[in-house]
């Protein structure tokens, strides 16, 4: 009589951790084919590319997942305590080697078939005529260079970083090139047309990171990054650190405004007057 209670207890737990797995799944699966919390639109044929490679990404790995899951509620129930005696086996090598060689598969497939979106950021250079904007990282603010009219970056000393006194990027004032380059807490680029990045840091690692780039690219200390996007949509897009730097990293952030080429033209001469 008390083996049949505890035969009974089982299958009631076994069935219902079986029906929690298979929901759990379901739900799981909804959240993500509904899209209820997502990212937002990609504002790059950069960043549509990385989309695609996310959604191929998401797919196979999510059916691996509902199978995965579906066979565990299985297994649960199926091999269930039924007073049995237990069993034990040492595995098999052969499907070992098989799941084993088709994760590999899968996970070299799916670096090899983004390659190509991956090199046009970080191994191919910006198109000619791109606009430079050089990206100063320290703790806790960025800073945004323009070259300004003459279309040349000016002459930096580290000895002459001083933010209290207007020059966060130590711009030596000797230099000719330096008189006219515009620096700003904030990025302005007219829409659909090419940027390039030259990412920096004064102290630590930063990160620089726009959602809807799908760009994120860490500030290392004594080099210079270059990366290079064209934004198609004009919008203010929140630009993050992504690396843990320091205890005001929560409030590390600004803004990347892309707009028409007149407003873009506006903007600068507002800033070369802020900036006189």
């Amino acid at each position: 009589m008390l083996r049949r209670r505890s035969e009974v207890g089982s299958t009631t737990v076994a069935l219902s951790l079986a029906v929690f797995l298979v929901l759990m799944t379901v739900v799981t699966v909804y959240i993500f084919m509904a899209k209820v919390w997502w990212f937002p639109p990609a504002i790059t044929e950069f960043g549509h590319e990385i989309d695609d490679q996310f959604g191929r990404t998401l797919l196979i790995t999510g059916i691996v997942f509902v199978l995965a899951q579906f066979g565990l509620a299985y297994a649960v129930f199926k091999f269930r305590d039924q007073g049995q005696k237990a069993t034990y086996f040492e595995g098999n090598n052969t499907m070992e080697i098989v799941w084993t060689l088709a994760t590999v598969v899968l996970f070299v497939g799916l670096g090899l078939y983004a390659r190509n979106a991956w090199a046009q950021v970080h191994f191919q250079g910006a198109a000619e005529g791109a606009l430079p904007i050089e990206i100063t990282a320290q703790q806790f603010v960025w800073n945004f260079r323009y070259a300004g009219p003459d279309g040349k970056f000016g002459r930096e000393k580290p000895e002459l970083v001083s933010a209290s006194t207007g020059n966060p990027v130590g711009l030596d004032s000797t230099d000719p090139a330096s008189k006219d380059d515009i620096v700003a807490p904030v990025i302005a680029v007219p829409v659909n047309r090419e940027i390039e990045l030259i990412i920096r840091s004064q102290d630590v690692t930063h990160s620089f990171y726009v959602r809807e780039l799908r760009l994120k690219q860490d500030a290392v200390p004594g080099m210079e990054i270059h990366m290079h996007f064209n934004a198609a949509v004009p919008g203010n897009y929140e630009i993050a650190c992504a690396e843990l730097c320091g205890l005001g990293h929560y409030r590390m952030h600004s803004m990347l405004q892309v707009m028409a080429q007149e407003d873009f033209d506006k903007w600068v001469k507002d800033q070369e007057a802020a900036n006189q």
